[in-house]
């Protein structure tokens, strides 16, 4: 069946949308100076080569990873188990449970951040700890949402029936059943929650601030100093993300195909 003409067109817009900017932002952080040419009058790996000489943006980077990974793992071992149980155990719940979870939309980072520096600023309880568990309610419904609609898709309830009856333990079915049949939703809804938590600004400036300074109060900073270093700060992020997500996408299909 041949498409409309208009279906390429906007196909086209919406790509032109999304990497005319990146583009713009690549070419800026080779550049030697853009000010006055269409096109930039010198390149350069200058901005490149400063910033991973820069010790503390392989630090901040190290920092951006811990927290991230953290948060996300924490979730994949509270939340996938506890989604699971009340999908295939407790539906009656899952009102309830969506209720909550959406509500993590209503409230701003700003407001969040200083509701916990007021409850913990004293407690005596680290602020990275802290921001750990900020970050793990921050991606509750990317995970729940992901996690939910694919045991929805796999009937969970009829598989778990199933190995049951043939003599496996709810753990046993759990681990060796439903797991791997859910397996792709999990990692994209991992790399979701990853990229968005990498991408975060509002929660860490506010909670850690520079005493645990990651990648984007890194940015932040060298927004000030030269636009050049910013670009290339970004580009290595964006690069970043599109490896993660190649390496998700692979593991995905190698699940696929085992399955």
């Amino acid at each position: 069946m041949k498409r409309p003409f208009y279906h390429y067109v906007t196909i086209g817009i919406v790509l032109l949308y999304l990497f005319v900017p990146l583009l713009g932002t690549f070419t800026y952080s080779l550049s030697t100076q853009w000010h006055k040419t269409i096109f930039p009058e010198g390149y350069t790996l200058h901005w490149y080569t400063d910033l991973f000489k820069d010790g503390l943006f392989i630090k901040a980077l190290g920092r951006s990873l811990v927290l991230s990974f953290s948060a996300t793992a924490l979730s994949l071992l509270i939340m996938v188990p506890a989604i699971f149980s009340i999908v295939v155990y407790a539906p009656k719940l899952e009102k309830l449970i969506q209720s909550l979870i959406v509500m993590t939309y209503a409230m701003p980072g700003v407001i969040i951040a200083v509701g916990l520096i007021r409850a913990y600023s004293t407690s005596g309880v680290s602020m990275v700890l802290v921001t750990i568990g900020a970050y793990f309610v921050a991606i509750l419904p990317y995970m729940y949402q992901g996690t939910r609609n694919s045991l929805r898709n796999i009937h969970a309830e009829t598989l778990m029936e199933a190995a049951e009856i043939l003599g496996a333990s709810q753990f046993s079915a759990f681990r060796k059943v439903i797991l791997p049949n859910i397996m792709s939703g999990i990692l994209v809804s991992s790399l979701l929650s990853f990229s968005i938590l990498f991408g975060e600004f509002v929660l860490v400036n506010l909670l850690v601030g520079g005493s645990y300074e990651t990648v984007q109060v890194y940015l932040y900073k060298k927004l000030n100093e030269s636009g050049h270093i910013a670009s290339a700060i970004v580009v290595c992020y964006f690069f970043l993300i599109c490896i993660l997500s190649a390496v998700m996408i692979k593991m995905t299909s190698q699940k696929k195909e085992a399955a």
